[in-house]
């Protein structure tokens, strides 16, 4: 964990709070949690410092092929449709 990490962490935690005094359980989780993700950014970048550079992303291309669609009958196709079936409307 970087000093500047560590540093900015204890500031939040020791921040004056009016009306309260010492320090709480939430305080000392809350504290807690932000030590944890300092060094867990510290570890992520020191990894990613030793990682080769990744290759750029590369974009596909769209696939020429359409699916095929059938053609829906129209409005007036369908509801003789549903006429002649035995539907009323």
């Amino acid at each position: 964990m970087k000093k500047e990490d560590r540093n900015r962490a204890d500031a939040r935690f020791n921040k004056v709070r009016p009306g309260k005094t010492g320090n709480t359980e939430q305080d000392v989780a809350s504290k807690a949690v932000l030590d944890n993700m300092a060094r867990l950014k510290a570890l992520r970048l020191a990894r990613e410092a030793t990682e080769p550079p990744r290759p750029a992303a590369t974009l596909r291309k769209a696939s020429a092929k359409k699916k095929s669609v059938e053609k829906t009958p129209a409005l007036s196709e369908w509801l003789a449709g549903q006429q002649s079936g035995g539907r009323r409307t």
